[in-house]
């Protein structure tokens, strides 16, 4: 143990002499937690339409207006042409054209029926299809409206109704920054743990001093250890100065006990740090650890439940999924923050996290006394 502390000395000093430390302490995870989640917006407005009115009617006009006072659409053209309107999905200035046809107004009160053509630009799939849902939503609130004026006084109304009483539980408001930032703080706990992981073996073999270490009797473990802990206290330091930006910034409070996102915490960190060091004791170079490194951030951003719902995924991509131990974590983040969920909620996704971490860590330290 006495050869522990001293390999745990060795690793604060080196950290604190590194200029950039302090940096990628708090001044970088101050932005990343500014700006992403202003990226990751899942309201989509300022929604370019173009309206092609060849009726010109008080209920075409009406229904325009309404359109465009619900803040999410933007008026690219108002016209008479259809080649206009063509024209401006085409160069990309219109997602969408709404099309009223001549005799709109008349053939409503003469048939009590209309039709009205849409073209939506489906480049951007996502855009498109919540536009759309966006217009069908107002056209229907209108119609049903205006259903209601043209019933004549005196009579009743004897079509059945159903009436929706809605209830958002845990996000009333359904602020899209709640859901985010909880996840965005765990992206970058991985990013700053895993990537300082990586590069501390590799650093060591770069130096020569891997093999004054190597000469010592210091054991395996008491190695991956030396390196492990003083990154766990990074990792605290990191969380800690997360949740309170967050809560001063955002005004996030955990629901849950806060003494069970640091227990997760820890075990989370116990198998990243375990992954950083096992791609570490692979690597001959930083920069090769950097792009190992770099290449899995990627896929556990992309397929971890950060911007999209892992349900959504194929069925082998949902398997690969909860192999990474990040999924856990947001997903745990989101439970205790905005639901509140304690540890008994949690005690699966702790199981598995811890075995996945004895697995990597366990790696590691074989593949350490294999390559000495």
């Amino acid at each position: 143990m006495r050869a522990l502390r001293f390999l745990m000395q060795k690793e604060f000093r080196q950290m604190f002499r590194d200029k950039g430390f302090t940096g990628r302490l708090f001044i970088a995870p101050a932005i990343q937690l500014i700006l992403l989640p202003m990226a990751a917006n899942y309201t989509i407005k300022n929604i370019n339409i173009a309206i092609v009115d060849h009726d010109h009617s008080t209920v075409s006009q009406q229904l325009s207006n309404k359109i465009l006072s619900s803040g999410y659409f933007k008026l690219a053209d108002y016209t008479d042409f259809n080649s206009k309107a063509g024209a401006l999905i085409e160069n990309d200035k219109a997602d969408l054209v709404l099309e009223f046809p001549s005799g709109f107004e008349k053939n409503m009160i003469r048939e009590n029926n209309q039709k009205i053509a849409i073209q939506v630009n489906a480049i951007n799939g996502v855009k498109a299809s919540i536009g759309f849902g966006y217009l069908s939503g107002i056209i229907a609130d209108y119609n049903n409206n205006l259903r209601l004026q043209w019933i004549q006084p005196g009579r009743t109304n004897t079509m059945p109704t159903i009436d929706v009483v809605s209830s958002y539980w845990y996000n009333p408001s359904l602020t899209y920054y709640i859901y985010m930032v909880p996840a965005i703080l765990v992206s970058l706990i991985t990013g700053i743990a895993g990537l300082s992981a990586a590069f501390n073996i590799v650093k060591e073999k770069e130096m020569g001093t891997i093999e004054q270490i190597n000469v010592t009797p210091i054991k395996k473990y008491e190695f991956i250890l030396g390196k492990l802990i003083p990154f766990l206290a990074v990792g605290t330091v990191v969380f800690s100065f997360g949740l309170l930006f967050s809560w001063v910034i955002y005004g996030i409070k955990p629901l849950g006990n806060i003494a069970v996102l640091y227990l997760f915490m820890y075990v989370f960190l116990f198998a990243i740090l375990g992954f950083g060091l096992l791609i570490s004791t692979y690597s001959q170079t930083q920069q090769q650890a950097n792009s190992i490194m770099f290449l899995f951030m990627m896929v556990f951003n992309m397929m971890s439940g950060l911007y999209t719902p892992i349900d959504s995924m194929p069925g082998w991509a949902q398997v690969i999924t909860h192999l990474f131990p990040i999924s856990y974590f947001i997903d745990v983040m989101r439970m205790v923050v905005i639901k509140g969920s304690g540890i008994h909620d949690i005690r699966m996704h702790i199981l598995f996290v811890f075995l996945i971490g004895l697995v990597l860590n366990t790696w590691a330290v074989l593949n350490y006394r294999k390559t000495t």
